[in-house]
């Protein structure tokens, strides 16, 4: 690949057509049929070959037709923000190849010592990658004894979460661990991330498909920027939190005095969220009790132990641990699910991804919630404060091993053991009779 050329990470396009009202021609049956063909792409694993399936339509199913009878259509709206590409054929491109990689390993864990010097040195020696580790890995003991792996540190580029910005350094990110890892990259990155490829070296390994065997052919394969990809949605999150300091005055004889009065202005903090937004009771014995918000309408009061807001990736997560359906990543759409309600009709549901949530302590509640972010920054919610939760327009670039549907039924078979049961035996015709 030529070096002089300009520099984009991202997916291949898919045009995508539809019907216009400009007083031509309504598409006939042969029009629509041609039209369908234009629209079709393959989706080939990275290893594929000519007889594998090739599909034929996209994941998301055929564009609607947009002209109804022989005078109406759609009203085309100009200010539309998102045009949905076809799944299938959502493919990683570099236009110049890539020269830095984050690698990102699970701490406090003996067994990816290895493995972690293993890709590190074929990184910098054989593909002469930058190569960005965070400084707590390298504190380890294990690692910065190691005298013959301490020429290979002296190259490395090191920083500190939530002290160092490295979102426009890094091309593309290696993850050696379990889910928690790439739910880590995730949180490093509150805008647009870099491709990520997870290694399972933890233990369940949903969202890491790669097997760490062969990690040089895969790793050249990436960098040669022939594999599919998975855009996995992400929750914005915004907290607004009353500011609840005291206003203090002196009196007469210089005596400082609380009145009781809280300063005017709130707090705002924003998140990105991969699997989900979880509000709990927290440590209080009484119920959760939270009033829910769809576009400014209240839908309805949660009483429970308290309430899921998921991705479609974070569907397989703790939301289907507490009843919720499970949803493929490519579906766009956000996942409400309760925590042990205390209602027999609360069932988990599914809204489109578009809607803007909001989460606010009900007027009456007998207690305080908490909040989680992915399980992390964990903090109480208090009358006043509002949680509002949206689909984030930054996904997170997942690659693929081999394409994101055969992926994800692999996971589901694999870690959750999906329908796992002992096959029926068979009825011959004798018993049949019976």
């Amino acid at each position: 690949m030529d070096g002089g050329e300009e520099v984009v990470v991202g997916v291949d396009a898919v045009p995508r057509c539809c019907s216009t009202c400009d007083g031509g021609e309504v598409p006939g049956p042969r029009s629509l049929d041609l039209r369908t063909r234009k629209t079709r792409s393959l989706s080939t694993s990275s290893a594929g070959s000519s007889s594998e399936y090739r599909r034929t339509q996209s994941l998301h199913g055929p564009s609607p037709v947009t002209t109804f009878g022989p005078k109406a259509c759609m009203l085309q709206n100009p200010h539309a923000v998102m045009h949905i590409q076809d799944p299938a054929s959502q493919r990683l491109t570099w236009n110049k190849p890539p020269k830095s990689v984050l690698v990102i390993k699970k701490i406090r864990d003996a067994t990816l010592l290895q493995p972690f010097k293993e890709l590190c040195m074929f990184l910098t020696e054989v593909k002469n990658l930058i190569v960005y580790v965070e400084r707590k890995v390298l504190e380890d003991p294990a690692i910065a004894g190691d005298e013959n792996f301490g020429i290979i540190i002296k190259k490395f580029c090191t920083f500190r979460e939530d002290l160092d910005d490295i979102s426009n350094r890094v091309d593309f990110i290696i993850c050696l661990g379990g889910d928690g890892t790439l739910l880590y990259a995730s949180s490093l990155f509150q805008e647009s991330v870099p491709p990520v490829m997870a290694f399972h070296l933890g233990s369940l390994g949903f969202l890491t498909p790669f097997k760490f065997d062969t990690y040089q052919s895969q790793v050249t394969q990436i960098i040669e920027g022939n594999a599919a990809i998975i855009l996995r949605s992400r929750l914005r999150v915004r907290v607004l939190k009353e500011n609840r300091e005291k206003k203090a005055r002196l009196d007469e004889k210089g005596i400082i005095i609380t009145n009781g009065d809280s300063e005017g202005s709130c707090r705002a903090m924003q998140y990105q969220v991969l699997n989900e937004v979880v509000v709990d009771r927290g440590p209080s014995s009484y119920l959760s009790n939270v009033d829910l918000f769809l576009d400014g309408h209240l839908i309805t009061t949660v009483q429970g132990d308290g309430v899921i807001v998921s991705t479609p990736t974070g569907s397989t997560a703790y939301a289907v641990a507490a009843g919720a359906s499970m949803i493929h990543p490519n579906v766009p759409a956000i996942m409400i699910t309760p925590i042990c309600p205390h209602s027999l009709s609360f069932r988990p549901i599914v809204v489109p991804a578009g809607v803007e949530l909001k989460i606010m302590l009900s007027r009456d509640a007998r207690n305080t919630a908490w909040v989680s972010f992915d399980g992390r920054k964990r903090q109480e919610i208090c009358h006043g404060d509002s949680i509002t939760i949206t689909t984030s327009c930054f996904p997170v670039p997942s690659i693929c091993f081999r394409d994101p549907v055969n992926d994800w039924f692999e996971s589901l078979a694999e870690c959750l053991h999906w329908n796992v049961r002992k096959k029926q035996n068979y009825l011959s015709s004798e018993e049949d009779d019976f």
